[in-house]
This record gives C-alpha cells, structure tokens and sequence, in this order.
C-alpha cells in the first residue's frame, strides 16, 4: 500500500506540474496569437479546465504535506488532550465537508454536461467542473490517512504496515 500510495503521489505531483505548464503556455500563445491577430479562442478555456484541475490536485498535494495554513495556538499550548481533540474535531469537520462537496460537484458535473466551452463548441464545460469532486476526493482520501496515522500514533488502531 505504501509503495502504491508513493506512486500515486508522485503521479498527482507530475500531473498538477503538467497542468500548471501548460495553462501557462496555452495563455502566453494565446497572447502572442492575439498580438499577431490570430487569435486562439480556445486557448483560454482550455486554459480554466487546466486551472480547475491543477487547484484542486495542488490543493490535495499541499493537505499532504501540512502546508495550509493553520492556527495551532490552543493546540500547540493547551494541555495534550486538548490538541488530540481538536485535530479530531477538526478533521472530523474537513471530512463532512469534503463529502459534501463530492455530492454538490457530482451533482454540478451532471448540471453541466450539457453546457459547453464557449470556444470549444462540442465539448462539454462538465470536464472543469468534474475537477470539484475529484479534488475532494483525493482530499478526503488525505484527511482519511491522516486521522489513520493519528489513530495509529494514540493506539486506538495498530500502526499500518507498508
């Protein structure tokens, strides 16, 4: 499993970069097409779809690796109890949200199949909004492996073995 997971993650780290690369360079021939009065309409929302889908998988990766921005001021100084249960809280909260957001964007994606790009006739806008329960399932599936470990690290389960 751990070995499976290190490939994943390596994989959405090369897809996120990916994206982010080639929404840059989609904009800047965009921009040059346009300066040279060939403009590319299609560029800028393949562009968004590029956008959506690296925001949500850079988001997973930054969940990952602890580099949200937090505020640990009661758990970091109040007694250890205090913290344990407010990671608990806390993840518990993150958790319900996801979820919610996995129901609310399948049920945006399915909204959308219809639309389509306004410079892509024929291809569905539901390929940008897909992006939403995609990423929170990919965060949920972070946030499970964190209260995982910490359920580990307590010795409420046994530590999983890679």
């Amino acid at each position: 499993m751990t070995t499976a997971y290190s490939y994943f993650t390596r994989a959405e780290a090369v897809i996120a970069g990916l994206l982010l690369l080639t929404m840059v360079a989609l904009i800047f021939a965009a921009g040059v097409a346009r300066m040279l009065h060939h403009p590319l309409n299609w560029s800028i929302d393949l562009a968004t779809c590029c956008f959506a889908w690296a925001a949500f998988i850079c988001a997973d990766i930054a969940w990952r690796r602890n580099l949200l921005m937090s505020i640990d001021l009661l758990a970091d100084n109040g007694p250890a109890w205090l913290g344990r249960a407010l990671f608990y809280l806390n993840h518990l909260l993150i958790v319900a949200f996801l979820l919610y957001l996995v129901g609310y964007g399948l049920s945006l994606t399915w909204t959308t199949r219809a639309r389509s790009f306004n410079g892509i006739p024929g291809v569905s806008y539901s390929w940008v909004t897909a992006s939403l329960p995609a990423g929170a399932l990919l965060m949920l599936l972070t946030t499970g492996l964190k209260l995982r470990a910490r359920l580990a690290e307590d010795g409420v389960l046994t530590p999983a073995k890679g």
